[in-house]
């Protein structure tokens, strides 16, 4: 019988237009090119990351799923709509603008078979002086003012631009619209979804030399144009040994934690738990055996792993199921 143990996984990682190199700084060997993802935690037609390390090295997050179900993934730990892992964990490198977007929610009928909606959320890693990122919708633009603005080529003019910062968190539930700008580094929680309809791609070119597609109705069609509940925080000046919720969603809630010493927790059995290093160094040990952590690092906790211990200097990113 294999004991559950802290997993980590060989990263899916995507060469994107707007992509670049910063995902070298956490010792991963990327590929060549503009690499603008690195999906850590995947289980997903479009990527689906390996275990490293341990009895279970080599095996795919869909493959455990299939193996240990719900006793390792929780009560809760398996999409009632697909049957996959129903998170996707990313670590994004920003380079470039991203086109302007929304996402839809698990109701839109455009959606792709077998698909959920997209509701996610960031938690700023690095962000170069000045930067920035498109935050939803200035007040009171409608689908006709929108639509207007895009048939007339001033989209921008009816977007929200917001200054970022490293340790900034933004919450963005689908039918918000948004974009990651150049200079910003990002780890992405959100619904194991592949699924972004694009409204504005600067006319650009996409890695193949062609116009990247956009996706002008379905994006009218998905908007939340009244607001979807999209908030941001600062979260600096958080004590060591607490955790600071940052967003809390029907599908996963995720908060952050400072580890100055050793921290005593647990897993639940209704709910896997996924740690995101995002700076410092420091252990994670579990029922007599322990492993190092350092920014860059993702791991999946099984629900019946219980109790482990996080030590050191570094801040963590907790995500689970609510």
């Amino acid at each position: 019988m294999t004991k559950p143990y802290p997993l980590q996984f060989q990263p899916e990682f995507k060469e994107r237009v707007w992509g670049g190199r910063a995902l070298e700084q956490f010792g991963w060997d990327i590929p060549e090119g503009v690499i603008g993802e690195g999906w850590m935690i995947a289980d997903h037609p479009n990527g689906t990351t390996a275990v490293i390390g341990g009895e279970l090295d080599g095996m795919g997050l869909d493959q455990l799923r299939e193996k240990f179900g719900r006793d390792w993934f929780g009560t809760k730990g398996v999409s009632e709509t697909n049957g996959r892992f129903p998170l996707l964990i990313k670590l994004l490198d920003c380079n470039d603008d991203l086109s302007v977007q929304v996402h839809p929610t698990d109701s839109y009928s455009g959606l792709p078979q077998g698909e959920l909606g997209k509701t996610e959320m960031w938690y700023v890693l690095d962000a170069k002086p000045g930067a920035k990122i498109i935050y939803g919708l200035k007040e009171g633009v409608t689908r006709e003012t929108l639509a207007a603005a895009i048939h007339e080529n001033r989209i921008m003019d009816e977007l929200q631009e917001v200054p970022v910062q490293a340790g900034d968190t933004f919450y963005i539930p689908a039918g918000t619209v948004h974009a990651l700008c150049a200079g910003v580094l990002v780890a992405e929680i959100q619904q194991n979804s592949d699924t972004t309809y694009r409204l504005y791609d600067y006319d650009r070119l996409g890695l193949d030399g062609k116009p990247r597609e956009l996706h002008i109705e379905d994006s009218l069609n998905v908007i939340a144009y009244e607001g979807a509940g999209a908030t941001t925080m600062k979260t600096d000046g958080l004590a060591a040994g607490e955790w600071l919720e940052l967003a809390r969603s029907p599908y996963f809630v995720v908060e952050k934690g400072i580890v100055q010493q050793a921290w005593k927790l647990s897993t639940t059995p209704d709910s896997f738990t996924i740690l995101v290093v995002a700076d410092g160094e420091g252990t994670l040990s579990w029922d007599g055996d322990s492993t190092p952590l350092k920014g860059g690092q993702c791991f999946l906790l099984p629900a019946n792993l219980g109790g482990y211990t996080l030590d050191g200097n570094c801040t963590v990113i907790r995500s689970y199921l609510p």
